[in-house]
């Protein structure tokens, strides 16, 4: 009886002993080290030009003229940041990139309530109202999506400016502008009209996925368009609302043609001055103020990114592009 109860016990301990197996060695595949060195390559593409234009903007003149454009500063030199930010010469006028900073803030505020409050609007009615001709008026929207901008300058000039008289038979018939030719509102209504499309389809794909069982509540408790939209669909629009937001700020910040088009000299936005400081030459070209110039405006659309671009993820993830 013994040596069964000792054999039985010794058998219950060698099942509860965990067996010890040799570890692997993890290898590292192929596919995974193509993948790594794509990467690499991809991120010095974009970090080595950024490289460059932060240590140039930190070099004198001097040490510029030496040619090794991959060697670090001599010493810490800021003075081609001051110059470009309150000095540096655009055409004629040396007030430098500041002007264009300002306008361009001046111009983003109006264009950004514009375009979102348009096409919000107008994603939310297409998504859940009953809209007669909504598929029609959605395929025309997709379809502007993708015209070229070239095509409608001239006819947007003419509707922003004063106006253009049409000679027709006998008589003539003047057809009135906006009259906002050369202001700010002018950049902003040209912005709102190309922005109307892309943001009007991300917003309907947006609200599509909201349930219909809520609209059903919100109108059984005498909810009028502006009413559910304001209390119950704006609150839920947090998500697409930094989405949109990072586009826009990015796609006007950035603009060049649409402020050198529609903004005359007094509205040109920073882009623009940054381009006029480059080309602009009086005597000696000065590099390192021309990368400070450069590195002041990416700055701000930078900052937006870096601050929201969890937020952008979390947008996206939350059904930005579905539908």
């Amino acid at each position: 009886m013994t040596t069964v109860a000792e054999n039985s016990l010794q058998y219950a301990r060698s099942v509860d002993e965990p067996v010890a197996f040799p570890a692997q060695k993890r290898r590292i595949k192929p596919a995974s080290i193509a993948i790594l060195v794509f990467l690499a390559i991809c991120a010095l593409f974009f970090c080595v030009p950024l490289y460059v234009i932060v240590v140039t903007s930190l070099k004198t003149m001097d040490q510029i003229r030496q040619g090794d454009i991959f060697s670090l500063p001599w010493s810490l030199n800021f003075d081609a940041w001051v110059t470009a930010w309150d000095k540096s010469c655009s055409g004629t006028l040396c007030q430098g990139v500041k002007v264009g900073f300002f306008n361009s803030l001046q111009i983003l505020f109006p264009s950004l309530i514009l375009s979102i409050g348009l096409s919000s609007v107008t994603g939310y009615a297409l998504a859940l109202w009953n809209v007669k001709w909504a598929n029609t008026f959605l395929f025309i929207l997709f379809m502007c999506a993708f015209v070229p901008f070239q095509i409608i300058m001239v006819p947007l000039i003419y509707i922003t400016g004063p106006g253009v008289t049409v000679p027709i038979g006998s008589f003539n018939l003047h057809l009135p502008g906006l009259g906002i030719y050369g202001t700010v509102w002018a950049i902003a209504v040209v912005h709102a009209v190309l922005a109307m499309p892309i943001l009007t389809l991300i917003f309907r794909n947006y609200y599509k996925g909201i349930p219909q069982e809520i609209m059903s509540a919100a109108l059984m408790d005498s909810g009028s368009f502006w009413r559910i939209f304001g209390e119950i669909i704006l609150p839920m629009s947090g998500n697409i609302m930094i989405v949109v937001l990072i586009l826009q700020i990015t796609s006007i910040w950035n603009d060049f043609l649409i402020g050198l088009t529609y903004g005359g000299i007094g509205t040109q936005p920073m882009t623009v001055i940054l381009a006029n400081v480059v080309i602009t030459a009086l005597g000696e070209a000065n590099y390192n103020v021309d990368m400070a110039s450069a590195l002041l405006t990416a700055f701000p659309p930078l900052v937006i990114y870096f601050v929201l671009g969890r937020f952008f993820v979390q947008g996206i993830t939350a059904g930005a592009i579905k539908g």
